[in-house]
């Protein structure tokens, strides 16, 4: 195995563009060394990021976004007062991966690279509408987080492509988010079903929202029919049940000891209604 630290992004893609084997991205090393004690995988290249300037800092933009490092662990999301008064949902979701030990090293770019449709700390970020940074020998290109994961342990990402940061946007006025997961457990177990909501209101009224499903598909999926649900109401009974069912209809869950089908697919219905009234009493204040 060749062990390699860059100095720049731009020297990472130079450098997993001219691999010719298994190439891994060391970050917080949660994934990727856990799979290589147990022997799943041994890369050819292991390329150190951790050395890249920036990479640990979580940096508010000039339009009142965050940049977070790809190095920057759920830890130090947690810690961070500004970041998570503008978005406490994708903080919490990023808490619920593993242990207080692996919350230490895990970030939300290993979280989300790692492919997994059950990724707690992804559907948060969908819901949120944040984007990543993209190096590649080409330059930067920013893609919606929605967009990166491909199916259980993929991504779209080509090769000598990493991502370089990850984008959250501004908060803005009136706005709340929330993430709920089950799990059959109390706690470090593996989402069953997972739900983000963001919201915008105007007085009592929902002006925007996005609602991210995890583990009940392939790849989290946002659901636009889900926010269409409540965007002009109120979040009365009428429409907490829209959106349940707007939820559940989108849900293309599998059958497994953990869970069946219907399941799910019920669950999800169950979680987008309590994670919305989690936002919308966070978007009006309390």
């Amino acid at each position: 195995m060749h062990y390699h630290s860059p100095s720049t992004f731009e020297d990472a893609a130079r450098l997993a563009a001219s691999t010719t084997g298994v190439t891994r991205f060391l970050a917080g090393g949660t994934d990727v060394l856990v799979q290589m004690r147990a022997g799943m995988v041994l890369p050819d290249d292991l390329i150190d990021l951790k050395g890249i300037p920036g990479v640990a800092d979580i940096q508010q933009t000039e339009d009142g976004g965050w940049r977070i490092g790809v190095a920057v662990p759920g830890i130090q999301l947690g810690a961070h007062a500004a970041l998570v008064a503008d978005w406490p949902g994708v903080v919490e979701g990023m808490e619920l991966v593993g242990s207080t030990q692996v919350q230490g090293r895990a970030t939300l770019t290993g979280n989300l690279c790692n492919g997994s449709p059950a990724a707690d700390s992804v559907p948060g970020l969908v819901a949120a509408g944040a984007t990543v940074e993209i190096t590649g020998q080409d330059g930067t290109r920013t893609a919606s987080v929605e967009d990166i994961p491909a199916g259980p342990g993929k991504t779209t990402l080509a090769q000598g492509e990493l991502i370089s940061a990850i984008l959250l946007p501004p908060r803005g006025q009136n706005g709340g988010d929330a993430y709920l997961r089950f799990i059959p457990r109390t706690e470090m177990d593996i989402a069953v079903v997972g739900c983000a909501v963001s919201l915008t209101l105007d007085g009592d009224t929902v002006t925007a929202a996005r609602v991210a499903l995890g583990a009940v598909a392939p790849t989290v999926v946002l659901v636009p029919e889900a926010a269409e649900a409540i965007i002009g109401t109120t979040l009365d009974d009428a429409a907490l049940e829209a959106l349940a069912k707007a939820a559940s209809a989108a849900c293309n869950p599998i059958d497994d000891k953990r869970g069946t089908v219907a399941f799910r697919t019920d669950v999800a219905g169950v979680l987008a209604g309590r994670a919305a009234k989690i936002a919308y009493t966070r978007a009006k204040g309390a």
